[in-house]
């Protein structure tokens, strides 16, 4: 092995001018230690051979035997007979990393907002794969075949084609499959030209704030009960913010003050309450808007899926001003790993935002951007929604049906047409803290709409998700839930 190939992952530095070999052992166990202690050997891994470091490090082998035999000594390295030695794991380094995470929610160099991270809703809790947790698609009735057989298409394409970077704004033929979709779906007036391709709709939120927000002036309505992420991505890039009530006709407009620049709110289905904003609401927003020269973030992150009867329309296509950005996503109507989603950006903003989103993240990747533009321009989405209709209408009807009867002394459901989620206010707030308790023992997933509140609600609830959870586990779960509250 040649004296210039580095042996160790970081560099073993000795004094200039030669020191003996007394100096060279203790130099070389100082900073292996050191190396432990802080994590760049980590437990488990294997140290070169004395005769490997000898050579690599440019010293006698003698010397790294006996800094080897030190760390050995000190319990940070075990021997193995015939085998390379490995690093020990030390409780002290554990709570050495553990203790510096925990100090680093408080340390001054963080910018302020993300010194404690809080208000965002978990979704990390451990839970089995059956679960009525929110915002999740089921994966078992995807078309997986047909998406391998695109995405084989797709890389044949690529690996034909020099490198390069793509648009910004997302490949022109998906642009024009998103635009023919919504156009379809959702009766949204729009163009490839109007369409920006986003990291999912939560990019799509931290791109209009920094659009959108001058820091420290910009004030931004957003509801309350709401949609944490959306709530943190505004308040990051400083704006004000304003919690507006929500109630059974979505958000309450006319408590809306003057003053207002952006409104953010979730028209087809609130998250998390499931309501839909009134056609009343809906021409009142929007006068407001053209009143106080405000913007408007529509979020439709589940309105293709729909149980009642025909929808109420979405903003932007009651919008003449071009004041809506309408958000959309493919999360809940195909899989949240996709990350793909889009906003229809009005004509005024179209290339700040596309220079926004170039900036915090040049483009969105080509291929799968490829596979979602063939899936959706072949039918093969609009196909999906429609199978997965009946599927999630019939586990709706059996979470309601258990609410209306099992859950009814505790429960009332809040009325809801569309989504994959339902939510239902506790009758009396009293109890709220029991029964949220108990429901997340037997009803997995299900969280209190408080986590998704700025404030103590005043009127608490549970939020029901339906996407994974099969149709005849529903009523046992609920059952379960029923007993344990009449138990005490």
């Amino acid at each position: 092995m040649s004296a210039q190939e580095p042996v160790f992952e970081f560099p073993i530095h000795f004094d200039e001018g030669g020191d003996g070999q007394h100096q060279r052992t203790r130099r070389l166990h100082e900073q292996l230690r050191a190396a432990i202690l802080d994590g760049r050997l980590a437990a488990g891994a294997s140290l070169p051979s004395t005769r490997q470091a000898a050579a690599g490090l440019g010293i006698a082998r003698n010397t790294v035997i006996a800094a080897y035999d030190l760390l050995i000594a000190e319990g940070y390295v075990l021997p193995r007979p015939g085998a390379k030695a490995v690093v020990a794991e030390l409780a002290m380094r554990m709570h050495t990393r553990t203790q510096s995470q925990a100090d680093a929610g408080a340390d001054a160099r963080l910018n302020p907002q993300w010194r404690q991270p809080a208000g965002l809703a978990s979704s990390s809790r451990l839970l089995p794969p059956r679960n009525f947790r929110l915002g999740v698609p089921d994966h078992r009735h995807f078309p997986h075949a047909i998406w391998r057989r695109l995405m084989a298409q797709s890389l044949r394409a690529w690996s034909k084609t020099a490198f390069g970077y793509p648009p910004s704004e997302g490949i022109p033929v998906l642009r024009e499959a998103i635009a023919k979709h919504v156009a379809f779906a959702r009766a949204v007036a729009c163009t490839a030209e109007d369409i920006v391709v986003t990291s999912g709709a939560q990019q799509a939120f931290d791109l209009l704030a920094r659009l959108l927000v001058t820091p420290g002036e910009t004030v931004v309505a957003v509801e309350e009960p709401g949609y944490p992420p959306v709530r943190a991505a505004f308040a990051a890039a400083g704006a004000k913010l304003l919690s507006v009530a929500v109630d059974d006709e979505g958000l309450c407009v006319e408590r809306l003050p003057p003053g207002v620049r952006v409104i953010s709110v979730t028209p087809s289905h609130q998250s998390p309450t499931g309501v839909a904003l009134s056609l009343r609401r809906r021409a009142a927003l929007l006068d407001y808007a053209r009143e106080h020269d405000a913007v408007i973030i529509e979020d439709d992150y589940d309105g293709e899926f729909r149980y009642g009867g025909r929808p109420l329309d979405a903003l932007q296509m009651l919008d003449r001003e071009a004041r809506v950005f309408y958000v959309g996503t493919f999360s809940k109507s195909l899989f949240p790993s996709l990350r793909k989603g889009f906003v229809v950006v009005p004509a005024w903003a179209r290339e700040a935002f596309i220079a926004v989103k170039h900036i915090a993240d040049s483009h969105c990747d080509t291929i799968t951007q490829s596979v979602l533009a063939a899936f959706i321009r072949d039918g093969h989405l609009a196909r999906h929604v429609r199978r997965m209709r009946p599927v999630y209408a019939a586990r709706r009807e059996a979470l309601l049906a258990g609410l209306r009867t099992e859950l009814a002394p505790w429960l009332e459901p809040i009325p809801s047409e569309a989504g994959l989620h339902l939510a239902a206010r506790i009758r009396d707030p009293k109890q709220a803290s029991r029964i949220i308790a108990k429901a997340r023992q037997h009803v997995p997933g299900a969280q209190s709409i408080a986590e998704y509140a700025a404030a103590t609600p005043e009127q608490p609830a549970l939020v029901f998700g339906y996407g994974v959870i099969d149709e005849d586990a529903i009523a046992p779960a609920l059952r379960q839930l029923r007993e344990a509250l009449e138990a005490g």
